[in-house]
């Protein structure tokens, strides 16, 4: 993976300085234009809403083997990584913030990159199980979370259709429920992305994009695709071929943006669980509006964020699907760009 030298590191926090600081200033104003009456803002989508969407952000992981599929909830996340575990599979971090649907699942258990992306979003978090690092981390009391290990069968519901582990679902009124007797704060949304005008996503683009391919795996069952519908200024989902949707409302799983980085991975026991390294930044492409941008990547504040030539990238209005793949394979194996 492309490291960064030091100068261009420095060069990178100076000019990120600058350009945060005029993202601070725009929020500022939009603060005040809200006061005066104007509608809000979600913070995480940029989507117009009429009451100030103060709740907290949630941050679920779900279960992606083929047997939880469809999932229920999975459409309603405003950003959603996927991300390898063992057993060379994916697994979702999905973020809700927007919509809090009736019910999301299947959860699995945690890893411990999923609680640093979590993190990012100041988000209450959610899981069943978790690896004995994650154990950890959550018991330490460093994040407010839930976990099926503890609440099963009260918050987690298991559906009888499905074998576990792909069968636990929970409850966001019972998850609600449970957060106040733990004490936790569920007002206050997070710190808002930044967003661009659909025109201006187009401008330095390199080329048209209306599909792309990643392959996580050589088993067909984790092998995505996006396709772009211009009516929709979004991109589908795909996997094994066949379109995703939700369980419940059957809903297409799109969104408007999608982030594909690569991360250096490393194997650290016998089980094949992974070490991710989501903090050195690295090679990106953003894809938005039918198009696609080659790009870095950097953690900024535990979020990962775009950025060309060391300036922040804005995303489009809408949700967004950010892709992680190891850096030892690279974007130019694993991910496939097609424009036409």
């Amino acid at each position: 993976m492309k490291k960064l030298t030091m100068l261009a590191l420095l060069t990178s926090t100076l000019l990120m300085g600058g350009c945060w600081g005029e993202k601070e200033t725009k929020i500022e104003k939009d603060s005040v234009q809200e006061a005066k009456g104007q509608t809000y803002k979600f913070p995480l989508t940029g989507k117009r809403v009429e009451e100030r969407p103060e709740q907290r952000a949630v941050a679920v992981v779900i279960n992606n083997h083929p047997q939880a599929r469809p999932q229920t909830g999975l459409a309603a996340a405003d950003v959603v990584y996927e991300v390898l575990v063992e057993g060379d599979m994916t697994r979702f971090l999905a973020i809700y913030q927007s919509e809090q649907p009736k019910e999301v699942g299947p959860v699995r258990s945690a890893r411990d990159y999923f609680i640093d992306l979590a993190k990012g979003y100041d988000s209450l978090f959610i899981a069943h199980g978790y690896s004995p690092e994650a154990k950890e981390r959550l018991f330490s009391g460093e994040i407010d979370q839930i976990n099926g290990i503890q609440h099963d069968n009260t918050i987690f519901m298991r559906d009888a259709s499905r074998k576990a582990p792909h069968n636990s679902y929970i409850q966001f009124d019972k998850m609600y429920e449970q957060a106040e007797i733990n004490g936790y704060k569920m007002k206050g949304m997070p710190d808002r992305l930044n967003f661009l005008k659909s025109s201006d996503a187009i401008a330095g683009a390199e080329q048209k994009a209306p599909s792309v391919q990643i392959n996580y795996s050589s088993k067909p069952a984790f092998q995505v695709e996006y396709k772009y519908d211009a009516d929709k200024k979004e991109y589908e989902r795909f996997v094994g071929e066949e379109q995703q949707v939700d369980r419940e409302t059957k809903k297409a799983v799109s969104a408007a943006n999608i982030l594909i980085i690569e991360a250096e991975h490393r194997v650290t026991d016998g089980e094949g669980r992974l070490d991710i390294n989501l903090s050195s930044g690295g090679n990106a492409y953003l894809l938005q509006n039918g198009v696609v941008h080659t790009a870095e990547w950097s953690n900024v504040d535990g979020r990962i964020l775009p950025f060309k030539d060391g300036a922040p990238m804005g995303f489009v209005k809408g949700k967004t699907w950010i892709n992680i793949i190891p850096a030892s394979k690279g974007l130019n194996k694993m991910v496939t760009l097609r424009n036409n």
